[in-house]
């Protein structure tokens, strides 16, 4: 009966996901955020370059490369498209965060969405990373790197590379980037330095160098790459690492200090450290923190972060094990009912009146305010068998197909512990379809996991102090 029951969840999840794909000219593109027909669409019916990751690489293990190429294809294209807002005209580098098929009066085209579109107008950062990351995943699993050596997508990379990469009024290596610019699109108090996009950064800057033609001019651009991952590997291990251990430092800090060499270069004070954390860290465990940035530490724990930081080798190997271990010891708070919480813990009372701005969708425990997230299983999955400790991402997963059909697929859930649908969720949600189906293919071929995956560069581990 179980394993009946598993196979009607796996047949339905690839029928969902095949009935979520988009055509353009006759030609698979992607896929929609979400098929619900009993709400507005809104721009559910678009094709999110960050929520087609886990579809893709979906395909990717199927076999399935010609969706992948058609994207790559039509994305390298809509990111020259002329952008205004308000009369200020954007610089060329961003991807779209979505695109749309639209169909005129002779011909379809294509309707990009760069953030001029969206609630709140925010910036998709992440959607330039997630491309290059992706673009990486797919040279692996083809073994062709032609399409990456092609000058419009060599010139794409290098338009990305030079808005990450150019002169900044800044004293650290990490990418500031204002709020709301990543898989966290409403205002949560991210701007700055948040966590998960240095670890975007960090992965998209490793497959730029894998990409780019070894030219001159890439050449060059390796060189700018190199010179800025030493420098940030260093600032994310040491800066944003947090266990017990650094918590005791961190409680003992002076501040006000000035001079070089003073331990407490941002400044934090000791009374900043939240209550919560003094109880809820463990002794056998750690976590790079949510944000920093002068005066300020975000002491949340940012999942999609931390994931992408194992499986990207931002962290170390034994960084890496002691965030598993403080999933494993924090299991009820982080997994919960529903892997797993985009965030921890929740904003309440008047912080989250101020940080959120009293945001309607953002209440405590739900959507993006520590609301449960199952598109985060397959980056469970991938940490985990990466570190060797794939129990952790099969307890997850088993947890999660509990309920995922049953619950028609939603796009996130609700609670401390997971157990209510999402209140503003979108039933039938792609990628949650495709991040659960990615998790048990990831399961089932640990091969695949060098798509996603990276080694420790031992060229930034090679940076001291």
């Amino acid at each position: 009966m179980v394993l009946a029951n598993k196979k009607s969840i796996i047949q339905q999840a690839n029928e969902l996901l095949e009935q979520s794909i988009i055509y353009y000219q006759n030609r698979p593109v992607g896929t929609v955020a979400a098929t619900d027909s009993e709400r507005d669409a809104l721009n559910y019916d678009q094709c999110f370059i960050r929520d087609f990751v886990p579809a893709a690489l979906v395909f990717l293990i199927q076999g399935k490369t010609d969706i992948l190429h058609n994207f790559f294809m039509e994305t390298v294209v809509l990111q020259k498209q002329e952008r205004r807002i308000d009369c200020y005209q954007a610089p060329p580098g961003l991807m779209p965060a979505s695109f749309k098929v639209e169909s005129g009066e002779v011909e379809q085209y294509l309707h990009a969405d760069f953030g001029d579109k969206a609630i709140g107008r925010v910036t998709p950062i992440d959607s330039c990373l997630w491309w290059i990351i992706l673009l990486r995943a797919y040279v692996k699993a083809t073994d062709d790197i032609s399409i990456a050596h092609r000058p419009d997508f060599q010139e794409a990379l290098k338009f990305i590379l030079n808005i990450c990469l150019g002169p900044q009024f800044e004293m650290t290596p990490t990418l500031l980037v204002p709020d709301g610019a990543c898989m966290i699109d409403r205002r949560m108090g991210v701007d700055g330095y948040p966590l998960e996009i240095q670890a975007l950064f960090y992965a998209a800057l490793r497959s730029a160098r894998e990409l780019l033609i070894t030219d001159t001019e890439g050449k060059n651009t390796i060189a700018r790459i190199n010179n800025r991952l030493s420098s940030f590997v260093f600032h994310m291990r040491y800066y944003y690492w947090l266990d017990l251990k650094k918590l005791n430092e961190i409680h003992r800090y002076q501040g006000d200090q000035f001079g070089e060499s003073v331990v407490n270069k941002f400044n934090i004070y000791p009374e900043s450290i939240p209550y919560w954390i003094t109880e809820w860290m463990p002794d056998r465990g750690g976590y790079l923190a949510g944000n920093l940035g002068p005066g300020r530490m975000d002491f949340r724990f940012f999942s999609l972060g931390n994931l992408m930081a194992i499986i990207s080798s931002l962290t170390t190997d034994h960084e890496s094990h002691e965030i598993l271990n403080l999933i494993e010891e924090r299991w009820d708070s982080l997994i919960g009912k529903m892997p797993m919480k985009i965030c921890f813990p929740a904003v309440e009372g008047l912080a989250w009146q101020i940080i959120t701005g009293s945001d309607p969708k953002n209440t405590p425990w739900s959507y993006h305010n520590g609301g449960s997230w199952p598109i985060l299983l397959w980056m469970l999955m991938a940490a985990a068998q990466k570190m060797e400790r794939a129990e952790i991402g099969e307890r997850a997963v088993a947890i999660a197909e509990t309920r995922l059909m049953d619950d028609r697929w939603p796009e996130y859930y609700d609670g401390k512990n997971g157990r209510l649908v999402g209140k503003s969720a979108r039933m039938f949600q792609t990628w949650t379809i495709a991040g659960w189906l990615l998790a048990k293919l990831l399961r089932d071929n640990p091969r695949c996991l060098k798509f996603i995956c990276f080694e420790q560069d031992t060229e930034a581990d090679a940076c001291t102090i």
